[in-house]
């Protein structure tokens, strides 16, 4: 094969050299406003993780596993884990609420920040040989956050 040939062949392969990978590259940094979907559609979607994990989750005892690792946080044990997960429900369901509504959107980025951040912390401090798969778990909740400050419209 020529090394004319096999160049063609890179450039129609996407491998850009020199001024077209820099135009290239550029273009992937300009904002994707776009691309995205609705913000009413990213919303809904953080919204209904939310409201999931607090009425199923939480709420309904869809999760047994929810509540053995609520107890196994210290002082808070089978006395307090139960109306603990319950309080812990409304406000997931309550957030969920708050996403949809769109009301004060970096506020409620930075509460579902705080909150996922405190549960995650928590968890993996106190409860970890309870949590199926704990660096999925962060890895998720890492994705999801960013998918909330999209919904936030942050960066602008």
């Amino acid at each position: 094969m020529s090394l004319s040939r096999a160049r063609g062949r890179i450039l129609r392969a996407g491998l850009l050299t020199g001024i077209k990978a820099r135009r290239t590259a550029a273009a992937y940094d300009r904002p994707m406003s776009g691309e995205l979907p609705p913000v009413w559609l990213i919303r809904a979607a953080v919204a209904a993780v939310w409201i999931y994990e607090g009425l199923w989750c939480k709420l309904l005892h869809g999760q047994p596993r929810e509540l053995e690792v609520v107890e196994a946080v210290p002082r808070f044990g089978r006395a307090i884990g139960a109306r603990f997960l319950q309080a812990l429900g409304i406000v997931e369901v309550a957030l969920g609420v708050w996403v949809l509504s769109g009301i004060a959107p970096r506020a409620c980025a930075i509460a579902q920040t705080v909150l996922l951040v405190t549960l995650n912390a928590n968890g993996l401090v106190w409860a970890r040989h309870l949590i199926h798969d704990p660096a999925g778990m962060v890895v998720k909740n890492i994705a999801f956050l960013a998918l909330a400050w999209v919904a936030s419209g942050w960066p602008r």
